[in-house]
């Protein structure tokens, strides 16, 4: 686990954003854990979150022309990422989101920012279903874009309802690497390396969920 992994770890555990207990998931599923990427919603956090996304971005072997933020949470992501990006590794892309309803007016269109072309890195919070992400894969087709990447806080590492999880037939799909700041495996390695035992206590129980459903 590299630093930067282990102080979003601090962060998210610090200011509750990620939590332990008992959550009912949209599949059903009891979660001993639970991230919710909608509490980075203070000028600190954002700024946090943007360097954690742009530290992680840096140290990657992915081509990419243009940064691109789903709306909604993806907008202020792809927008702290870029600025975190130039102003902390000198990497100046342009960027943009879409709207989710096309304008008819003004300057018009679905998009927002600089024009959707090249090779385009989708910046987002989390990938559960992968709807999102195809919806994002209609708006590229129809720009004439192509997908460079994805990058999200949190790899789930979780199966779905076949063998494979979600960023795996993403994937797989279409031939992408999706990249996070954090997996499930390494809040788990975190977990165990705990002196805190109030924290501690809760790897058994994430260890046991993953040995259930992850991949």
């Amino acid at each position: 686990m590299q630093d930067f992994q282990k102080e979003f770890i601090d962060y998210v555990i610090e200011h509750e954003i990620l939590r332990f207990g008992s959550f009912t998931l949209k599949s059903g599923r009891t979660s001993p854990y639970f991230f919710n990427a909608g509490l980075f919603n203070t000028g600190a956090a954002l700024n946090f979150i943007g360097s954690s996304y742009a530290t992680a971005l840096a140290g990657a072997n992915i081509d990419y022309d243009l940064l691109f933020g789903p709306a909604y949470k993806g907008i202020p992501l792809v927008s702290v990422t870029a600025a975190a990006l130039a102003q902390q590794h000198g990497i100046d892309k342009p960027y943009c989101f879409n709207r989710k309803e096309a304008k008819d007016h003004g300057e018009g269109g679905l998009t927002v920012g600089a024009p959707l072309q090249g090779r385009a890195l989708i910046v987002d919070d989390v990938i559960t279903a992968g709807t999102a992400v195809r919806e994002v894969m209609e708006i590229f087709a129809k720009a004439g874009a192509k997908p460079a990447g994805i990058l999200v806080a949190l790899d789930r590492q979780e199966r779905g309802a076949g063998s494979k999880s979600a960023i795996q037939e993403i994937e797989e799909q279409y031939n992408i690497p999706v990249l996070s700041i954090i997996s499930l495996a390494q809040i788990v390695d975190y977990l165990r390396e705990q002196n805190d035992p109030a924290l501690a206590s809760n790897l058994e129980a994430v260890q046991r969920y993953r040995d259930e459903f992850g991949v």
